[in-house]
């Protein structure tokens, strides 16, 4: 598979994509007719003239799936697939609704290139479990398109030790999934993201990610890091750590 992991698409003080664009542009087919999934966020047609608007003048024709009247022919007929960030709910909602979840699935592990960002990244992972958006609606299942074996979670926040707020830390909620769940998750900081190709995942942006798993402290992973071993690991949800009194 070939995969394109980012944590954000809009970085502060800069344009859409445009923290990223380098790498986006080397990861895409030249010329590539992409198609875009713009269920994450509820307007559309604006969100793909975003994405046009970054992409064009780099020589990619964006399509927005929604805008042909089957949007699993739209995929089939695509270079590459773009699932924007917004809503990671509504996003996985769209994807059973439309057929989408079972075409992506087959046309990425077929050899389809698949890009991400933040919502989009989140798909790509066995289920949206370690998301931090809101359940504005139900989903059919929390089951996302296993693209990679682990979790991610973007957007990445470390905790601020000058914070007032009592509320728990993204820290704190991914110790809590690993309390419940024995499946590592790659916290992925903003202007970061994770490239897949075969069998070797690389890690690179601007920052370091941090890497959960159960029984261990965190670990950080240095932009440029080999994060190959992660394709390999197992997955056993709802296998809850044992309660001691």
């Amino acid at each position: 598979m070939d995969l394109l992991l980012l944590s954000n698409s809009t970085q502060h003080g800069q344009g859409y994509l445009a923290h990223a664009l380098d790498t986006v542009t080397e990861f895409l087919p030249s010329g590539a007719r992409l198609a875009f999934l713009p269920y994450a966020l509820a307007h559309h047609d604006a969100y793909t003239e975003r994405v046009r608007g970054a992409l064009e003048g780099s020589g990619i024709t964006v399509r927005g799936v929604h805008e042909s009247g089957d949007p699993l022919v739209a995929l089939a007929d695509a270079d590459a697939v773009f699932v924007g960030g917004g809503n990671s709910f509504r996003l996985l909602s769209a994807l059973y609704r439309t057929g989408l979840r079972d075409a992506l699935r087959t046309a990425v592990r077929a050899g389809l290139p698949y890009m991400g960002a933040s919502a989009g990244t989140n798909m790509a992972a066995p289920t949206l479990r370690t998301t931090n958006d809101m359940p504005i609606v139900q989903p059919p299942s929390f089951e996302t398109l296993g693209l990679v074996p682990f979790q991610i979670n973007p957007h990445y926040l470390d905790p601020d030790p000058l914070s007032t707020h009592k509320g728990e830390t993204r820290e704190e909620r991914l110790t809590e999934f690993l309390e419940e769940n024995d499946v590592p998750v790659l916290g992925l900081r903003e202007g970061s993201w994770l490239r897949v190709s075969g069998e070797r995942a690389t890690l690179g942006g601007e920052r370091p990610a941090r890497l959960f798993t159960r029984g261990a402290e965190p670990r950080e992973l240095p932009a440029g890091s080999d994060a190959s071993h992660l394709l390999t690991v197992g997955a056993a949800f709802d296998t809850p750590t044992r309660r001691t009194a």
